[in-house]
């Protein structure tokens, strides 16, 4: 694989990071700016939707511009939101230097992947962007935990800036690194648009949606389950998402291998694994070795679904996937803001802390349902021109314009 890969990684570490190290310093960052910590939560809640509108707007505004350099304003983003969130003197500025953070967060892993698939030969092209998220997945085990340490020690301030420390080494790696390669000729926005026109396109999105969505309508709850069902102390909550990140990581890359090998069999094999598992965890929760046991299986058949789903994007997006490989991204976060809204709403409803299990276990079927009928219409559209038979002479040629 590309050494390019390397400063692709890092800088998807260092986003991973600021995404989910906020979780852990949310009581230190509601005592400094003296508000609550529901208040202090908008901080996750801005950042997801940072995600999902940014993803779009910041592929669009940069449809003229290479994707290493694009990759470089992203990361230089970045930065800056970082920084601002270090040096915030208020609370609503620390908000806004999440937003701005979170902006590159879509567009960099959307164009990220297009980039890696490119440096590849096309049976590699799953696994060089698993080893991309790679870096989102280890940072869930080393930089979040670490950075969670360091923020409840030496203050959360020093945690965004460190953060921000990596996002300039991750800039420095995609410079020195990255190839530049400019972009297809003749591809322009609307071609990128068109993409959106494709049903396998949208089947691919909304698989993203909801297979993921699974993973989160669990994990969201993950603590008070662990403590008030499995019987954890609440300190054990830090070490199982350790495990969960473990998970992640080694699914991401099993997931990046078959899928080069057998794309569909993977989502197959990955979803309907993950719906049983997820229903299973409504058992298995009320017990600690088996409780740890299935964390860790759900975070790597969760992660198995990222490198096939966003290569099935890319795949179907044909000619012009930055669009469409970014907005899969944000499908991401808007499946994991839909589950965590879900898993709240049935444990409010009363059903237990168990019950968004059961929500990720739906939601994981119906991904897999939705897998199943992607492949059908693709077989349907195959078999159409040959059951068709020779085609008619053609005596003037047509010329399509686009």
């Amino acid at each position: 694989m590309p050494l390019a890969l390397l400063a692709l990684a890092i800088g998807a570490f260092g986003i991973g990071t600021t995404e989910f190290v906020i979780m852990g310093l949310l009581p230190e960052v509601a005592g400094d700016f003296g508000v609550s910590v529901p208040t202090a939560g908008l901080l996750v809640t801005g950042y997801a939707l940072g995600v999902v509108f940014g993803a779009p707007l910041m592929t669009v505004l940069g449809t003229r511009v290479s994707r290493k350099r694009m990759l470089m304003l992203l990361m230089g983003l970045f930065v800056v939101g970082n920084v601002v969130s270090a040096l915030a003197p208020s609370f609503g500025l620390m908000l806004t230097g999440r937003v701005v953070a979170s902006l590159a967060h879509g567009a960099f892993f959307g164009i990220g992947s297009v980039v890696a698939a490119d440096l590849v030969a096309p049976d590699r092209k799953a696994g060089a962007i698993a080893l991309m998220f790679t870096g989102l997945t280890v940072a869930n085990v080393v930089g979040v935990p670490l950075g969670t340490l360091v923020g409840q020690s030496l203050g959360w301030r020093v945690t965004f800036g460190i953060v921000a420390a990596l996002g300039v080494i991750g800039l420095a790696g995609i410079a020195v690194l990255v190839p530049e390669v400019s972009r297809p000729e003749g591809v322009r926005l609307r071609h990128e648009l068109a993409a959106f026109k494709n049903v396998q396109v949208l089947l691919a999105m909304a698989m993203t949606v909801l297979g993921f969505g699974g993973v989160f309508a669990a994990i969201t709850y993950i603590a008070p389950m662990m403590t008030h069902v499995a019987g954890f102390a609440a300190g054990s909550v830090t070490w199982l998402l350790v495990l969960f990140g473990l998970g992640m990581v080694g699914g991401n890359l099993l997931g990046g291998r078959f899928a080069d090998r057998a794309l569909m069999p993977m989502l197959y094999v990955s979803l309907g694994a993950l719906a049983v598992v997820l229903a299973l965890f409504a058992v298995t929760a009320h017990h600690k070795v088996a409780s740890a046991v299935t964390i860790t299986l759900i975070g790597a058949l969760g992660f198995a679904t990222v490198p096939p789903l966003q290569k099935r994007v890319l795949d179907q997006a044909k000619g012009a996937p930055t669009l469409a490989s970014a907005v899969n991204i944000g499908a991401f976060n808007l499946g994991n803001a839909l589950a965590a809204w879900l898993g709240g709403a049935v444990i409010a409803a009363g059903l237990g802390y168990t019950a968004p299990n059961g929500v990720g276990a739906l939601l994981a079927a119906g991904a897999l349902v939705l897998a199943v009928v992607s492949a059908a219409l693709e077989r349907r559209d195959t078999d159409v021109p040959a059951a068709a038979g020779p085609a008619a002479p053609v005596e003037q040629p047509v010329t399509v314009r686009l």
